[in-house]
């Protein structure tokens, strides 16, 4: 519905109020007028938000006395309607609302988002860690036996048994 729609819809149902009940009091008559206002977006005194504290405020009345009015069922049948169009005030903090929402939502995504990657970075540096230990070891192991395959051309074999090799005048035990 436009808002030339809504504005017509307002006025139909209101013309039905005055017509059907010809002893409108001037609170009556205040209320619409007021309700109205909220409706063009303009208010006077309060935030436009169309709300029943709203109304009573700007037409300076209590609640008690706009819901014993005629015009309490109206304002009602009117904002029930399914595509009454709001003043843009409402529209913008209908709009607010959203993108907090879409707001919440994308920060908790980005959070779990973040959770994950710092997990995956950690098994990975755990990962490195153990490949960086083995590559150590395997260059250690590496260059023990270039040592020992240098080595090998300065030491001769021995060919008699231990059983008969003293070392400082020490038997070695036998068998």
């Amino acid at each position: 519905m436009t808002t030339r729609d809504s504005d017509r819809h307002l006025q139909a149902v209101f013309a039905r109020l005055t017509r059907d009940n010809p002893g409108l009091a001037e609170l009556d008559r205040r209320l619409m007028d007021t309700f109205e206002r909220l409706m063009l977006g303009r208010p006077e005194l309060t935030d436009g938000t169309v709300s029943v504290s709203n109304v009573c405020t700007e037409a300076g009345v209590s609640r008690a006395s706009y819901y014993r009015s005629p015009v309490a069922a109206a304002v009602k049948q009117i904002l029930a309607a399914p595509a009454i169009a709001r003043p843009e005030i409402e529209e913008l903090k209908a709009e607010i609302t959203r993108l907090w929402k879409d707001d919440h939502r994308l920060r908790s995504e980005k959070a779990d988002e973040t959770r994950e990657l710092t997990g995956t970075v950690s098994t990975y540096a755990d990962h490195i860690q153990v490949l960086t230990l083995r590559n150590a070891e395997l260059e250690e192991e590496r260059i023990l036996r270039t040592r020992l395959e240098r080595a090998a051309d300065n030491v001769t074999p021995l060919n008699s048994p231990l059983r008969s090799l003293r070392v400082d005048g020490v038997v070695p035990p036998s068998d």
